[in-house]
């Protein structure tokens, strides 16, 4: 009867979410688990999702042979940043004891990059796309940076701007998969839930996590405001998605998909949208 059944639900509903908040999983409400049992199809970030998060900085090659200037400009540029690609270069520069110089201006580039003056230079330091929009030449480093990203590896470069826009080098960074993450791939497709990679990063390195988890499909090179886009393409046709992330860029995403899905290691507000 009614009464039986609006008594039932409820608590079953408060059972549940405390048992899930027992194993560190927290509801925001109701309607998520209703929506959760339909999902067919989860997209995944990858880095600090999929990944560690933890990046290490594997290379520092700068166009004029000066490393340590590379280094401390790249410091400088992200000295306020809690990116994890930032607290790498970071921990490098402190290990090595190079000093960095102040930084104005400093003003994040939503998947792309960052920007600030830094000894009154006007630096950018960001993807392969940024630097395409301000058309800086690679060439120098085209092949460094295309044998790393083959073995799975970020890059990023930093240019100074200018008259011409000037590259200076490169940073390559490396990241490892979660031990349980080729678990719970695997446990999804048995379900007959369709896995998607959707990340900012490289084709080279997000090809590598897929290949090492068994995701089939992989969008890469993708802005923050096109993973939302990706999400909506994923809900053609009636299909229910879930969208997993854990950083700033991913909150469009998550707000977009049926089901958000934010990592407690992640940014608050990819914890807010989901």
């Amino acid at each position: 009867c009614p009464c039986a059944l609006g008594l039932a639900t409820p608590t079953a509903i408060m059972a549940g979410t405390g048992v899930a908040a027992r194993h560190g999983i927290l509801i925001k409400d109701a309607q998520a688990l209703e929506i959760a049992h339909k999902v067919r199809v989860v997209a995944f970030d990858k880095t600090g999702t999929l990944t560690e998060g933890r990046p290490q900085l594997v290379a520092a090659h700068a166009v004029d042979g000066d490393r340590a200037a590379l280094l401390s400009a790249s410091a400088a540029i992200q000295a306020g940043s809690e990116h994890p690609l930032a607290r790498a270069v970071l921990d490098v520069a402190s290990a090595e004891g190079i000093a960095l110089l102040p930084a104005t201006q400093v003003r994040a580039l939503p998947g792309r990059g960052m920007a600030a003056l830094v000894g009154g230079r006007d630096l950018r330091m960001g993807s392969t796309r940024l630097m395409e929009e301000l058309g800086v030449d690679l060439t120098p480093s085209a092949a460094m940076a295309g044998a790393l990203q083959a073995q799975g590896r970020t890059v990023s470069w930093v240019a100074e701007l200018g008259v011409q826009p000037l590259l200076l080098g490169l940073l390559a960074f490396g990241d490892t998969v979660k031990p349980r993450a080729k678990v719970a791939i695997t446990q999804l497709q048995g379900q007959g839930v369709r896995t998607v990679l959707v990340t900012g990063d490289n084709h080279g390195s997000a090809m590598l996590v897929a290949q090492q988890l068994g995701i089939d499909e992989v969008r890469a090179n993708v802005l923050p405001e096109d993973k939302a886009r990706i999400v909506g393409e994923l809900k053609a046709g009636g299909a229910t998605v879930a969208m997993v992330g854990d950083g700033i860029n991913d909150a469009p995403a998550l707000a977009a998909a049926d089901v958000g899905i934010a990592m407690s290691t992640g940014t608050d507000v990819a914890m807010e949208a989901a």
